[in-house]
């Protein structure tokens, strides 16, 4: 145990820390729910985009079988090179309950068939159908590529969280009250020898005081004869 002064004020002072620490586990333990609660809901978003991304990749897996089938490889290929474009998303920043997460604005990723950059005259509409399918899918996966990391941010807050209700709970304040118990102690110790101390006094006063009556009382009898 480290070094403490046996006083009534670092008595006062323990017993102050004490309020304080189980103040801010009470504290943390409402965060804690609190995020816990909000994981929870963003998991059913997470869960709800995982089985859209199922549907559309399956969607897109088919799309793209029928066209290989059917226009063959080469004609995929030539569409593919010739097509061009680029993903843009806009990413900012928000608060969940103080845990900063990204929030993800995605643009549209769909886009019509003049504007993939192949010549629509040069392929079918299986191909279109194929480049349509997989446009949804790149805009899924984005989808739920911002609610994983909002999950995975607000995870780690709330082990960091629950490892601080812990140690609080288990370490901090536990210690604490040993302290204030070892005060205590020696503080009742030291009122024990205090009290002792003066009963001896006490007792020394009266057994002085009784022998000086006894003085007094001899001192006419020794006149007298």
């Amino acid at each position: 145990m480290e070094e403490i002064h046996t006083t009534r004020s670092e008595l006062l002072v323990r017993k102050r820390q004490i309020e304080l620490a189980e103040q801010g586990r009470d504290l943390l333990k409402k965060k804690r729910d609190a995020l816990l609660i909000e994981f929870m809901s963003i998991m059913d978003l997470a869960l709800q985009a995982s089985e859209k991304l199922q549907k559309v990749a399956t969607e897109a897996s088919y799309a793209l079988a029928v066209a290989k089938a059917v226009d063959g490889v080469v004609n995929l290929k030539s569409a593919a090179l010739a097509t061009r474009g680029e993903v843009t998303i806009d990413i900012s920043g928000s608060y969940i309950m103080g845990v900063p997460v990204p929030e993800v604005e995605r643009k549209t990723v769909s886009r019509s068939a003049l504007t993939r950059g192949y010549s629509i005259t040069g392929v079918s509409s299986r191909i279109d159908e194929v480049a349509e399918r997989f446009e949804v899918e790149v805009s899924t996966i984005i989808e739920i590529a911002a609610v994983e990391t909002k999950l995975r941010r607000l995870g780690a807050e709330i082990q960091k969280t629950r490892r601080r209700v812990n140690a609080l709970d288990y370490v901090v304040i536990p210690n604490l009250a040993e302290q204030v118990k070892f005060i205590q102690m020696a503080l009742d110790e030291r009122a024990r020898e205090d009290l002792f101390r003066l009963k001896k006094v006490k007792k020394a006063l009266e057994t002085k005081k009784k022998e000086q009556v006894k003085k007094i009382e001899k001192v006419p009898a020794i006149a007298a004869s």
